[in-house]
């Protein structure tokens, strides 16, 4: 896909930084969806709600927001291992929903910045009134002091609780919870040298070192007859390495893939990473191979096809691009990142019927996962149909770019025959 994503590039190049750093993939977020499906049952959520995204980062981070977005950095995923210790990240993020703590941290931060707004006030009015300067400046550091020390005490306490909360859930979900033991274990590899020479009290989250020892002794607590039956299979496991490895081949250098998947490693983790780093070289016939292998290793594995799919394009075979992306639906079901790029293909080709075919393609897309690179796509579909301003307005609507929005909603509603659906969404979109 990475072809498809440099010609996109082109017109993202624009995208606010909270836009830009998230990555729409099928296989990423069905994956990390299917392992945190448990929690999301223990934690009551309804099924379905529950949903993942993906932020492009290099932060060993994760968090959930209003309860059910579930927000997963690139860099966590890269540096966690095992699909339990991820489960265990997530399992303290929904620790903090559950407790209330998003809710509770709004309210202090009022409080906390009412309080030393009037303690500044005081500080600025001394000032004012031809008092001593440094007394005044001493007032404003010293009260920004207090406020900060009193929001890190009081998160420090709830990440201890969502610790607490986020064990609780694994294990009503059935879970292995030693994933918090892994988690833990990593962070303080990462951290320890720093965390030894850190005043405690001048951060957010208790130490590593002291979590783990408050894991380590609830689950030496634990019934002995706790079985985690809910755990990952082997073969989610093995889609766990399959997505790091993907993410890896991606975002990482040559040189980090070459270290962290050798040549000497046959396993389809590192042939993925391998195939998609030559992919991004230029490398496609040596990409090509390599996707070959894991399809014949792996002929019901859609995201090989996938692959294949963006490899085929880029060699200008368009006919066997197609092909791929046709077999990689077949094979899997709501994949709208898919549907899209092979929209994109069939516009570039554009045989008899595939502009309509692509028209279909980024509808269905849409029902499922409004994006604003389907809107692209489905603009270049119509062609110079009315109907192609209106899908820009829309591309301009989701990327937050008022102006244009405007300008190519007019437009529409100019070509478009009054009534239609189209030239009613771009009267929507004008007011």
């Amino acid at each position: 896909m990475h072809k498809i994503l440099v010609i996109l590039l082109c017109v993202f190049l624009a995208v606010p930084a909270r836009a830009a750093s998230l990555i729409n993939d099928t296989e990423t977020e069905r994956v990390l969806t299917e392992l945190i499906t448990p929690l999301a049952d223990a934690a009551d959520i309804p099924a379905g709600r529950l949903r993942v995204h993906i932020i492009n980062s290099n932060e060993f981070n994760a968090f959930v927001m209003g309860g059910e977005d579930v927000y997963v950095y690139t860099g966590l995923l890269t540096q966690i291992k095992s699909p339990d210790a991820l489960q265990a990240v997530v399992a303290h993020e929904l620790g903090h929903t559950l407790g209330g703590h998003m809710a509770q941290m709004a309210d202090r931060m009022s409080a906390e910045m009412t309080r030393t707004m009037l303690i500044q006030a005081l500080g600025i009015g001394l000032m004012a009134v031809g008092g001593d300067p440094s007394l005044g400046a001493g007032v404003l550091a010293g009260s920004s002091g207090v406020a900060q020390q009193s929001m890190l005490a009081f998160t420090r306490d709830e990440e201890r609780i969502a610790d607490d909360m986020g064990l609780k859930l694994m294990i009503r979900a059935k879970l292995n919870p030693n994933g918090f033991i892994d988690v833990f274990e990593q962070m303080s590899h990462m951290t320890g040298a720093l965390e030894s020479r850190i005043n405690p009290n001048r951060i957010n989250h208790p130490l590593t070192a002291e979590r783990l020892s408050n894991v380590r002794a609830q689950i030496d607590k634990m019934d002995a007859s706790y079985t985690p039956s809910n755990a990952p299979t082997a073969a989610q496991r093995a889609e766990y390495e399959l997505v790091r490895a993907k993410l890896v081949g991606y975002l990482d250098s040559a040189e980090n893939v070459a270290i962290m998947y050798p040549n000497s490693d046959t396993s389809d983790a590192a042939l993925y990473a391998r195939a998609i780093a030559h992919m991004q070289m230029g490398n496609l016939d040596t990409a090509r191979d390599g996707t070959m292998t894991l399809i014949s290793r792996n002929p019901e594995n859609p995201y090989f096809y996938e692959l294949l799919g963006d490899i085929e394009y880029q060699l200008g075979h368009y006919d066997d691009s197609v092909n791929a992306y046709e077999q990689s639906l077949k094979l899997t079901d709501n994949a709208p990142q898919i549907e899209t790029a092979l929209a994109l293909v069939l516009t570039e080709r554009n045989a008899p019927g595939d502009r309509d075919r692509a028209i279909a393609l980024c509808k269905r897309s849409l029902l499922s996962a409004p994006a604003p690179m389907t809107y692209w796509v489905l603009a270049r579909a119509y062609g110079d149909d009315g109907r192609a301003d209106w899908a820009r307005a829309e591309y301009y609507h989701m990327m937050g770019r008022e102006k244009q929005t405007r300008e190519y909603a007019r437009r529409a509603q100019k070509s478009l025959q009054p009534g239609t659906p189209e030239y009613i969404k771009a009267g929507d979109l004008l007011e």
